[in-house]
């Protein structure tokens, strides 16, 4: 590798970054470029990257369904299955006034909800204050309110009955697989956002169970869990009281269940 403080081009960027083992050098060297403003700049941020930090946490932002998303440290880089998610709310309910992004994250969810559908009743919420900080950058401008707290604990009141898309990306890994995870996200996301108990589902059951009581007549409960876990969150969605399908994305590698009221 060359010296850091050498780099100042896209041909010396690219072999800097394979070197540290980046699979997409090329991609990320044009990223990195884009975005730095000077040399100085340049040079630490490739540091960043060849020790592990997740692109987007180097940038400041991913890519989401065309947006932008401001990510922080310490917060949850949305992935783009996720994108798979979105795209079966918008399916099920394509007029809804009332959207709920419950574990937010980043608010990437619903961010990406509210600028296809307009002019939305947009909250998001999570338990992690780090979450809450960085959601409200990417909700604020398009008029939502990010919530501190647990799950629907979070939620103003008077949205009980009136949710017409409940998306909640909940953490799902089993506690003893997280120490198996890539280490971009286990040594740079918050156990919070990844952790879903025992056999992963804790956090979706506590959700389906509690969601009738937030849906309107007809609203939809949006999760995202693994290949593996599906039918128990299938199951888990018909015991709270919801008609519950399973969407499959084989491009995405993505598994989402839909449950009505």
């Amino acid at each position: 590798m060359p010296p850091l403080s050498s780099l100042s081009s896209y041909d010396a960027v690219v072999p800097a970054l394979r070197a540290a083992g980046c699979v997409f050098a090329e991609d990320e060297a044009r990223l990195i470029l884009g975005a730095a403003r000077d040399t100085d700049e340049l040079a630490a941020m490739v540091r960043r990257r060849a020790d592990g930090l997740p692109l987007e946490l180097v940038l400041g932002w991913a890519e989401f369904r065309g947006l932008r998303i401001t990510v922080e440290p310490g917060v949850f880089v949305p992935r783009r299955r996720t994108e798979f998610l979105v795209e079966q709310a918008l399916a099920q309910a394509p007029d809804a006034s009332v959207v709920v992004d419950l574990c937010c994250g980043s608010g990437a969810v619903g961010a990406a909800l509210a600028a296809t559908l307009g002019q939305v009743d947009l909250h998001a919420a999570d338990i992690d204050p780090a979450a809450v900080r960085c959601a409200r950058r990417n909700i604020a401008p398009l008029g939502g309110h990010v919530h501190a707290g647990d799950l629907f604990e979070a939620l103003p009141g008077e949205l009980r009955g009136r949710v017409d898309i409940l998306a909640a990306n909940v953490p799902y890994v089993p506690t003893g697989e997280v120490a198996l995870l890539p280490a971009e996200a286990r040594d740079h996301e918050p156990l919070v956002a990844l952790d879903g108990g025992a056999d992963g589902l804790d956090v979706l059951r506590r959700v389906a169970a509690d969601a009738p009581r937030w849906l309107a007549p007809g609203g939809c409960l949006l999760v995202e869990t693994s290949e593996a876990q599906a039918p128990a969150a299938v199951d888990a969605f018909a015991e709270g009281g919801l008609t519950a399908r399973l969407a499959v994305s084989e491009e995405w590698y993505a598994n989402v269940v839909i449950g009505t009221l």
